[in-house]
C-alpha cells in the first residue's frame, strides 16, 4: 500500500495516461475499422482492395514494430512535430482498426442479403443501405467481439509505455529505478488495468442488454 500511497500522484498521471490512450485510440479505430469493413464490401474493386490492404498489413504486423515505424520513421516523412502521444495513438489507432474492421464485417455478413437487394430496388444507394439497413443490425453482432478488441487496447497501450509515452507500464518503470519493489508495483499496476478493462466490459454489457431483441 505504502507505494500507492507515497506515489498517488504518479500512479494518477499513469492511469488517466491509459484512459486517455485508449479513448483516443478507440474512437480513431471505431471510425477507421466502420470505414474500412464499408470498403471491404463495397461493390468498387479499388476501394475492396484498398481495404483487403490494409486488413491484410496491419493484422499482420506486430504492434511494437508499428510503433518503432511511427517513432523512429514517420518523423523523417514530415511528422517530426507530433509528440510520442500522438504517434503512439496513431499506431494504436490503425492497428486496432484492422480487427475491428473484420469484426464489422462479420456482423454485416449476418445480415440477410436479401434485405441488401430489397433496399437497392427502392433505388437507396449503397452507403445509404449500409448506413440505414445494414449496420443498424449488425450492431447487436458486432458488439460482443468490439468490447473484446477495446479490451486489448487498453493492454497493448501498455507498449506505448517503452516509447517515452506516460501511462501506466511507465510507472513501474519510474518507480524500479526509484528503488521500489517490482512486485508490489506491478500489483497496483494489475488492479489498475483490472478496472479499465472491467468497466469496458460493463459498458459493453449495457450496450448489449440495450440493444438486445426481445425472445
Amino acid at each position: 500500500m505504502n507505494v500507492l500511497l507515497d506515489n498517488f500522484a504518479l500512479f494518477r498521471e499513469g492511469f488517466l495516461g491509459t484512459v486517455e490512450l485508449t479513448a483516443l485510440s478507440g474512437a480513431i479505430a471505431l471510425v477507421l475499422g466502420v470505414i474500412m469493413a464499408a470498403f471491404r464490401v463495397s461493390p468498387v474493386p479499388p476501394l475492396r482492395a484498398f481495404g483487403t490492404a490494409w486488413v491484410t498489413l496491419l493484422r499482420n504486423t506486430p504492434l511494437t514494430l508499428l510503433f518503432f515505424i511511427a517513432v523512429l520513421v514517420l518523423p523523417r516523412l514530415g511528422l517530426n512535430t507530433w509528440s510520442f502521444f500522438r504517434l503512439a495513438v496513431l499506431a494504436l489507432s490503425c492497428y486496432t482498426s484492422a480487427f475491428i474492421c473484420e469484426a464489422v464485417r462479420s456482423g454485416i455478413n449476418t445480415v440477410p442479403l436479401g434485405q441488401a437487394e430489397a433496399a437497392r430496388s427502392l433505388g437507396m444507394t449503397f452507403t445509404q443501405t449500409l448506413r440505414l439497413i445494414i449496420l443498424p443490425q449488425a450492431t447487436r453482432t458486432v458488439l460482443p467481439p468490439i468490447g473484446s478488441l477495446l479490451i486489448a487496447l487498453t493492454k497493448n497501450s501498455a507498449i506505448a509505455g517503452g516509447f517515452s509515452v506516460t501511462e501506466l507500464f511507465s510507472v513501474q518503470k519510474a518507480l524500479g529505478e526509484k528503488g521500489y519493489s517490482i512486485f508490489a508495483t506491478f500489483v497496483w499496476v494489475a488492479l489498475a488495468y483490472l478496472v479499465l478493462t472491467l468497466f469496458i466490459s460493463a459498458v459493453f454489457r449495457l450496450l448489449e442488454s440495450r440493444l438486445a431483441v426481445a425472445r
